[in-house]
């Protein structure tokens, strides 16, 4: 039985085919298209329809949501691929992509153009959120727009409308900003801790609880301690998102020196080859800058340092 919520979903990576199966198992009627065919097939066993093209997935829709890659991507596939013109006047685009500023205030301005009411909502909690229902949604538009995709939000987890359009990508830059700072703070105390000769699992382990304690801390610690690079998160993606906020700050003559140097950091960790690992691989760029074997369980911290 559905719920008579007709959903369009325009993105089925990491963290979109988790959200799309949710959806599905809310009880709507999701219809879904992907670049590559064959990563949309696999929720067809949840009750998905998997469309040809963006706009098929969007036709008849009353509510699409978008969980593509970049800003440029998602201004390809709404504008270029006719999502937008698909669309019936009043239905919902929801940008739940990660993009500039700018770019959510212009996709917005074009939908309103078309009658059709827009969100930008992207999200925090990675693939394991995405999974357990449990991410954070910060979300840009109209009030009246945000109230009634609440019960869409609510198969994804908490959301909060911060503002006009542009602010959800905005809080979404703050967030990345955040995490991208306290990883390398994680990582560079981790490296310190095995070189002085302490087990750094067990200086995780003591942290736990404390002031220095964060969710960073319990899942990206524990990564970086057992060389768990499968992504949750990918260091591209981290970098995008450092980038876009320095390239924000920029724009309203800030300087931000920390994120500037964590962005270094992510630059030259993808430079190295290490671009598709999840985010919490900062701590091999960490280790190579001090001529240290990458991984952990190669490091015998009474070693002398080469």
């Amino acid at each position: 039985m559905t719920t008579g919520e007709t959903i369009g979903f325009l993105g089925i990576g990491i963290m979109g085919s988790h959200m799309a199966r949710r959806l599905a198992e809310a009880g709507h009627r999701v219809v879904a298209w992907n670049r590559t065919r064959s990563k949309a097939e696999r929720l067809i066993e949840f009750g998905v329809r998997i469309a040809d093209t963006a706009a098929d997935a969007a036709r008849g829709a009353t509510t699409v949501v978008v969980m593509l890659g970049s800003g440029p991507n998602c201004e390809e596939v709404l504008l270029g691929g006719g999502v937008l013109d698909a669309l019936a006047p009043g239905a919902r685009v929801v940008v739940m992509s990660s993009i500039p500023v700018a770019t959510a205030e212009h996709l917005a301005r074009e939908a309103e153009a078309r009658g059709l009411a827009f969100l930008d909502a992207p999200v925090s909690g990675g693939e394991r959120g995405a999974a357990a229902g449990t991410l954070t949604v910060m979300a840009g538009g109209r009030p009246e727009v945000f109230e009634a995709v609440r019960p869409i939000f609510a198969a994804f987890g908490r959301a909060t409308l911060i503002g006009p359009a542009g602010t959800g990508e905005l809080a979404k830059l703050v967030n990345q900003m955040l995490v991208g700072s306290t990883i390398a703070a994680v990582a560079e105390g981790l490296v310190l801790a095995e070189r002085g000769g302490a087990d750094p699992a067990k200086v995780r382990e003591a942290l736990l609880g404390g002031f220095a304690d964060s969710t960073i801390l319990r899942q990206h610690g524990e990564r970086m301690v057992t060389n768990d690079w499968k992504p949750g998160a990918m260091s591209t993606v981290q970098l995008k998102d450092t980038s876009t906020a320095l390239a924000q700050a920029r724009g309203l003559d800030l300087d931000l020196p920390l994120i500037s140097l964590v962005d270094g950091l992510y630059g030259d960790l993808v430079a190295h080859g290490d671009g598709a690992l999840d985010h919490a691989a900062l701590i091999r760029e960490i280790r190579r800058r001090n001529r240290l074997p990458v991984d952990r369980e190669t490091v015998d911290p009474k070693a002398p340092k080469p």
